[in-house]
């Protein structure tokens, strides 16, 4: 079992920058793909951001992409996702999970149901 927290969220401005944090603990040599999902009140969970542990596969939601950039550190147990350029539409809950599943260069995004673990969250509320 992977434990994945979730940190770094808070309110900015439009046009501010935030970096989130998740710090992986537990069988973390069991998973491949990490990725960054959002949800809003009344929508559906949203793909933010994933990579693979190499570092080198790092699809990214239409919606983030050129905003946001997804990072680990050099140990590995921790995954960052930089966000800049704020929009009061990327008001949401974040949160970080974990897949077994391999992302495929120039593939698809895992399917959101690829996803075994979760953290618990983060909020982002971004002021016009």
């Amino acid at each position: 079992q992977v434990q994945l927290v979730e940190s770094g969220g808070g309110l900015v401005q439009v046009g501010g920058s935030l970096r989130l944090s998740c710090a992986a603990s537990g069988r973390t040599l069991d998973f491949n793909t990490l990725g960054w999902f959002r949800q809003s009140p009344g929508k559906e969970r949203e793909f933010v951001a994933a990579m693979n542990w190499r570092g080198d596969i790092k699809p990214y939601g239409n919606s983030v992409q050129g905003r946001f950039k997804i990072s680990r550190n050099s140990a590995k147990d921790t995954v960052y996702l930089q966000m800049n350029d704020l929009k009061p539409e990327d008001t949401a809950l974040y949160y970080c999970a974990t897949s077994t599943v391999f992302l495929q260069r120039g593939g698809q995004p895992l399917n959101i149901r690829d996803y075994a673990s979760w953290g618990q969250g983060t909020q982002v509320t971004v002021s016009s």
